[in-house]
């Protein structure tokens, strides 16, 4: 089978939108007919993402199959409406490992092991054991990067190697604009693609980003000076609506460019649903990582799909050691609560007075994974009286560990790839909330977590469908951990050990998301 590649680089700086656009086209070109994959490459020496700090990198987007991915892989998915893989993310840290570890087994033959061919070839041997009719590459970073080279390198020796009709390369480039002189400056384009030119790679197309359009003489230029054709450039400003951005390179043709260049024929048409209006419901995200805006992506973009307002970021530090009255005065505008994930002891007692706020004033509140743990210590705190209640996690010689490190963590050194990962079974149990958000009672959900729910010292305030649970816990899904909990009579209390964001979608986001807003 005819295999055809769009490689996506970036020029000028990073940060450019290229995850989007791959997305985007990627998206595209599944509405015409083609069989689409994707990969992602981060030049990173990483294995993955998983122990990346989500302050300075972002969120870690963790697949069905458990692999702890970039941020990017998020957007694939959201805008393909497929799940991803791990092969769907290549880093150079994967890349270097697999080669050293053949030298380690003599599997060259006594050669000297280098950059090229060794190396090159590795990656290009992950490239083409991806599947797919048409595959969608970005490589992470920027054209100059010395971490990205090796992988330009490899992809244009596939040219070199196999038809290179069969190849179109994207250049997304960023022109900024000069306020001083009201001018758009083209300079740093016209940089970038003489720096990939260098590496051998001439871009196909160029998309040149920038905070508003671009006249039409200053795209002009950059085709002329990018080697490129006028009508394979296109500027594409900022937009509020990420969603948009396939239908506005619908109307760019972009499809039948591609098509054309790689002698495809499109077949389908463009059905593109997205929100495109959106209630002005106030939901704040109580959070610790505010590093970067990309620290909680999908949870935001889980709200954003369900067609309400972005929520808004609240830091867990700025509500310690506030009076209830000075909390009320800042929680009190916002119509809902998320609890996201997340790790160590800072800002925990900021989310737990959060927590308690929803809890007594009868405030939506939805809890993720550290979240719903952390229920349970505020339950324990404040409804049980066992005051000095918590995790392992923040304090190892707590009197009452209602959360607990797994026991099959507790020998394990290696903190990478080594947490529970990935799609798990979990059962529901009718008469409760979350049967009647899922209708079914066998779900699987992605998680990444160590710790769990103590179910021995938890047991006290915990109960069951069917019991008598005033003034206690519901269980409402269980396998071999305890997977989420509620509180009968509140309006929205639900906390659950998985990670609902990450299988959100367009068109389709994910029932918790919807429930909570609805409530």
């Amino acid at each position: 089978m005819k295999r055809n590649y769009v490689i996506v680089t970036g020029g000028v700086l990073s940060g450019v939108g290229k995850g989007i656009l791959s997305a985007s086209i990627a998206r595209l070109m599944k509405e015409y007919g083609f069989r689409v994959n994707t990969l992602k490459i981060d030049p990173y020496l990483n294995i993955d993402a998983g122990t990346m700090n989500p302050n300075q990198h972002g969120e870690v987007f963790v697949t069905e199959d458990g692999y702890e991915a970039d941020l990017d892989l998020g957007h694939y998915e959201r805008f393909l409406g497929v799940d991803m893989r791990r092969h769907n993310n290549l880093t150079a840290g994967q890349i270097y490992k697999s080669v050293i570890d053949k030298e380690r087994e003599g599997k060259y033959l006594g050669s000297t092991v280098q950059i090229v061919p060794h190396v090159t070839d590795e990656i290009k041997q992950k490239i083409s054991d991806l599947d797919g009719e048409l595959i969608i590459i970005e490589i992470g970073g920027t054209v100059g990067d010395i971490e990205g080279e090796v992988f330009l390198e490899a992809v244009r020796e596939m040219t070199l190697e196999n038809d290179k009709e069969n190849f179109l390369f994207v250049h997304v480039t960023y022109a900024p604009h000069l306020e001083v002189t009201d001018e758009f400056k083209t300079k740093p384009t016209q940089q970038s693609v003489q720096l990939l030119r260098r590496i051998g790679i001439q871009p196909d197309m160029i998309v040149v980003r920038s905070q508003f359009p671009v006249e039409e003489q200053d795209i002009e230029k950059i085709a002329l000076f990018g080697g490129v054709p006028r009508s394979m450039v296109f500027n594409f400003p900022d937009i509020e609506n990420v969603y948009e951005a396939p239908a506005i390179l619908h109307s760019f043709d972009v499809h039948h460019k591609i098509a054309s260049r790689l002698n495809m024929k499109t077949d389908g048409q463009f059905n593109w649903e997205y929100p495109r209006a959106f209630a002005s419901k106030k939901v704040a995200l109580i959070g610790k990582y505010l590093g970067t805006g990309d620290s909680y992506k999908s949870i935001i973009e889980s709200v954003v799909l369900c067609g309400t307002e972005k929520p808004e970021i609240l830091d867990s530090q700025s509500l310690e050691g506030l009076s209830p009255k000075e909390l009320d005065l800042i929680l009190k505008e916002y119509e809902a609560l998320i609890i996201p994930g997340g790790f160590g002891k800072r800002g925990i007692e900021g989310k737990l007075a959060a927590i308690r706020y929803a809890r007594e004033k009868n405030v939506p509140v939805l809890g993720i994974c550290l979240g719903m743990q952390l229920m349970i210590i505020e339950f324990a705190r404040n409804v049980q009286n066992l005051a000095q209640a918590d995790s392992t996690e923040f304090h190892f010689d707590t009197p009452y560990p209602v959360v607990d490190i797994m026991e099959d963590q507790k020998k394990l050194l290696n903190m990478g790839g080594t947490m529970r990962l990935g799609a798990q079974k979990a059962k529901v149990f009718r008469e409760t909330s979350l049967f009647s958000i899922y209708e079914t009672d066998e779900i699987w959900e992605r998680h990444r977590h160590r710790f769990e729910v103590n179910r021995e010292l938890a047991r006290p305030f915990l109960c069951y469908p069917g019991q008598d649970c005033s003034g206690r816990l519901t269980v409402c899904a269980e396998e071999d951990f305890i997977e989420a909990i509620e509180l009968q009579g509140h309006r929205f209390f639900i906390g659950v050990q998985f990670h609902p964001e990450f299988k959100s979608k367009v068109g389709l986001p994910h029932p918790l998301f919807r429930a909570l807003l609805d409530a």
